[in-house]
């Protein structure tokens, strides 16, 4: 089943790897499902089926012209749900999909166990009762940087989404550049509104949606979603949460700490 349809006529593009209990994997921005095929392989291999798409608008999913609020991308996740009939799957957000999770699980409230990885849950965006959040011109700047010229900014932007600087290297040079492909597949309506969608969106009321067995993962050097504001919040709003952090980590923990990320959740989802 490469493909589904969502509620809006939008399709929505999946893979389905391995049998047994379902695992559904919602990437970050700007990538792709690609992006999990690290530990997607792991799990599959390890019992777990586990089922993988395309957010709307990035990889090779559909790109429509709107649709990019998180009521509409956590309807997205159900349709996806439904049409591979995984009844209470376990759900794993990077970064951008932890927002999907936590709407999916106020709207739609399914799923056996929660994991967010370098997610943007609760809340990213400063306002005057979040006075720690990210300044509003901090995404100001990111749209106009995309605007002016998307490639050369998501080159840029993707060396510190890996923590990659002057003596620092966690990443290769293809990877880098494997991931520049892959977001610059997104369009770029949906690159630019999901900037808006995951910065000003405020998951903290979904937090009392969070009822079954959480597992958070961050990196503590991540400069793209500071663990303080996030996964450190959110540990401390959901009483049963088990927050792991990775000392010194990017955002990008996919990749640079990708055995890392996959033995935690195989032992979580195991449990």
């Amino acid at each position: 089943m490469p493909m589904i349809e969502t509620d809006d006529g939008t399709a929505l593009y999946l893979k389905e790897w391995g049998d047994g209990p379902p695992v559904v994997l919602i990437h970050g921005w700007p990538l792709s499902a690609d992006s999990f095929d690290d530990q997607a392989l792991a799990l599959a291999d390890h019992g777990y089926r586990v089922i993988a798409y395309d957010r709307r608008g990035f990889g090779r999913s559909d790109q429509p012209w709107d649709g990019y609020d998180y009521d509409t991308l956590a309807d997205d996740l159900a349709a996806v749900i439904e049409a591979c009939d995984a009844e209470s799957p376990a759900l794993v957000g990077f970064s951008m999909g932890g927002g999907e999770v936590a709407r999916y699980l106020t709207r739609h409230g399914n799923a056996s166990k929660v994991a967010l990885i370098s997610s943007v849950v609760p809340f990213l965006l400063q306002t005057p009762d979040h006075k720690e959040g990210v300044p509003q011109s901090v995404f100001d700047d990111i749209k106009d940087g995309i605007e002016k010229d998307r490639a050369d900014f998501l080159k840029g932007f993707l060396k510190d989404f890996y923590g990659v600087g002057l003596l620092a290297k966690p990443v290769s040079d293809a990877q880098l550049d494997w991931s520049l492909q892959i977001a610059l597949q997104a369009g770029l309506k949906s690159t630019l509104d999901c900037v808006d969608a995951f910065s000003g969106t405020d998951f903290r009321p979904d937090l009392a949606s969070f009822t079954m067995p959480t597992l958070i993962i961050h990196g503590t050097a991540d400069k793209t979603v500071p663990i303080d504001i996030t996964a450190r919040a959110a540990a401390k709003a959901i009483p049963h949460a088990q927050l792991i952090e990775y000392e010194g980590a990017p955002h990008g923990v996919l990749a640079t700490h990708k055995d890392q990320v996959t033995q935690d959740l195989i032992a979580f989802l195991d449990s």
